[in-house]
């Protein structure tokens, strides 16, 4: 069946937008409120989301501690008691399901910034190591074995969940779900089972209420809002509650390449997995039970994202131009490896202009339902925000905006990098990272499996996040306990020498994605990981 032949007609009812969304740049919305700040809340910061929250980078959930909520936590000056899942120690098999940094300097070792035709069969043997290793690790060893003690984590993302994941599902019931591992052989099979699943019992083993009983993300956060103030047991234990979801509910349109629209059973966690994007109405469902489990949450302050476009995301490009002068869409999107001179719309992945317009007039109408859902709030008297981080990345967005003038809004303007990044070159943008035997050549916001941030991208959502704060007064400290002065901002020093992309980048990535579209094509891993 050719990629045509397979695509899903867009549902009647799907208003399709001709103009982008106009962001929303004031985190308020023009609405006052009222905060009773008697007392200090117990937990000072506790984020609900997804991958961007969880910190998962390059393809695997490993370095917690670069995560955005990490960074807003070390700025608090509660890094040290801020819990967060901790999966492997640094020299751990390679991530969950598969960290491609860690295996491109592992192949490089080996094979050196290219591969040439006469190593083909000795790379495939490495890999088929490499990856044996990873999995038996998780399925079989120490990662196998998520901490059941402690108390409730801080940071309650996972990667990969949608609104109904985090609506519903528990460790009772992700644990019922993974299945008796198989030590698989080869390709593309030879991948951590049950990778998403494993992972999230890492953050939901600990979530448990009294009696032990598990309790869902929402469920934790409420029983930390429960813990009450230095004042009093009935005061909000949550000084900033962030939560970042949606995302998921359209993003697999891209790392598919394959816009599938919600129908029934849309809202079962064992029957959604047959759709990729989600109809406006059905996420505005899905968004009103979660608003209600959200204002059950004691937080003093309550910040809520938008859902960012998905064909910013780099996975998936851009080919042939854009489709006319002044447009933001390419007529094809696909994988980031496949030159336009070799893309074939009737054999390899993609999805079109049209796919790639309804999907985003799709999202414009979940932030719609997101945005009033937060005024709504605010009317009530909550001291709830809006994060626009589909705006944020609008102005960051490269081939759509940054560098077609004609394509801009009247009400685009660059976003302004701070100066520890916008010194370096090249300056990073949003597209797919690239680097060769002299540094990197291009890219440097987004990691490398082209949907995840970097360090210095999640950097960025932290101060993004740390704004918004500031504008809701929330005091930030020195580890030491004493009042930071002026407004708290990102050490974007701190973090730029955190990150090993840019400091010290892979020099297999120059040109065609050589070795990553040799990966796809032994592993097949964007399908197969995300």
């Amino acid at each position: 069946m050719s990629a045509d032949e397979s695509r899903q007609p867009i549902p009647a009812g799907i208003e399709i937008n001709h103009n982008p969304r106009r962001p929303e740049f004031d985190p308020t919305l023009n609405i006052d409120v009222e905060v009773d700040r008697t007392g200090a809340p117990r937990n000072q910061l506790v984020t609900i989301g997804d991958s961007v929250t969880h910190g998962f980078m390059s393809g695997a959930i490993f370095r917690t501690d670069l995560s955005w909520p990490a960074t807003v936590a070390f700025e608090l000056g509660n890094f040290a008691t801020f819990r967060r899942p901790i999966y492997e120690p640094p020299s751990g098999k390679g991530g969950i399901p598969l960290d491609f940094e860690r295996a491109l300097r592992s192949f490089e070792a080996r094979f050196g910034s290219k591969l040439d035709w006469h190593e083909i069969v000795r790379a495939a043997s490495w890999l088929h190591g490499y990856m044996d290793g990873i999995e038996d690790y998780w399925e079989r060893g120490d990662g196998n074995k998520a901490p059941v003690d402690g108390e409730i984590l801080h940071n309650l993302a996972i990667y990969g969940w949608d609104l109904r994941d985090t609506l519903t599902l528990t460790a009772t019931k992700v644990r019922r779900r993974i299945g008796r591992a198989r030590d698989d052989v080869w390709f593309p099979k030879q991948k951590v089972e049950d990778d998403n699943d494993r992972a999230a019992l890492f953050v939901l083993e600990t979530a448990r209420g009294s009696g032990n009983r598990a309790l869902t993300p929402l469920g934790a956060a409420r029983a930390l809002g429960e813990q009450g103030t230095d004042a009093s047991a009935t005061g909000p234990g949550i000084e900033t509650l962030v939560v970042l979801l949606g995302s998921n509910n359209a993003l697999q349109a891209v790392t598919k390449l394959k816009a599938l629209w919600s129908g029934d059973g849309y809202d079962d966690v064992a029957r959604k997995g047959a759709y990729t994007v989600w109809r406006p109405e059905h996420f505005a469902a899905e968004w009103a039970l979660l608003v209600a489990e959200i204002r059950r949450i004691r937080a003093r302050h309550v910040i809520v994202g938008t859902v960012p476009s998905v064909t910013i995301a780099p996975i998936a490009r851009g080919v042939r131009g854009k489709v006319r002068l002044g447009s933001r869409y390419f007529p094809h999107y696909t994988r980031p490896w496949i030159r336009d001179e070799d893309f074939d719309p009737t054999s390899d992945p993609n999805i079109t202009e049209e796919d790639a317009r309804a999907v985003d007039s799709a999202i414009d109408a979940y932030n719609r339902t997101i945005i009033e859902s937060v005024a709504a709030a605010r009317q009530d008297g909550l001291d709830w925000y809006l994060f626009d981080l589909g705006g944020f990345l609008d102005r960051l967005a490269s081939k759509r905006y940054l560098s077609d003038p004609a394509a801009r809004p009247d009400w685009w303007t660059p976003y302004p990098l701070p100066p520890e990044l916008a010194s370096l070159d090249p300056v990073p943008n949003t597209r797919f990272f690239a680097s060769g035997p002299n540094g990197r050549t291009d890219g440097g916001l987004f990691s490398l499996d082209g949907i995840h941030p970097t360090t210095i991208g999640y950097g960025l959502i932290a101060h993004e996040v740390i704004e918004i704060m500031n504008l809701a007064q929330v005091e930030f400290r020195w580890p030491t306990g004493e009042p930071k002065p002026g407004p708290a901002a990102v050490d974007f020093s701190r973090v730029l020498a955190a990150d090993t992309l840019i400091s010290r980048p892979p020099t297999s990535l120059a040109g065609q994605f050589a070795t990553l579209g040799w990966l796809d094509d032994k592993l097949d891993w964007v399908r197969a990981l995300f």
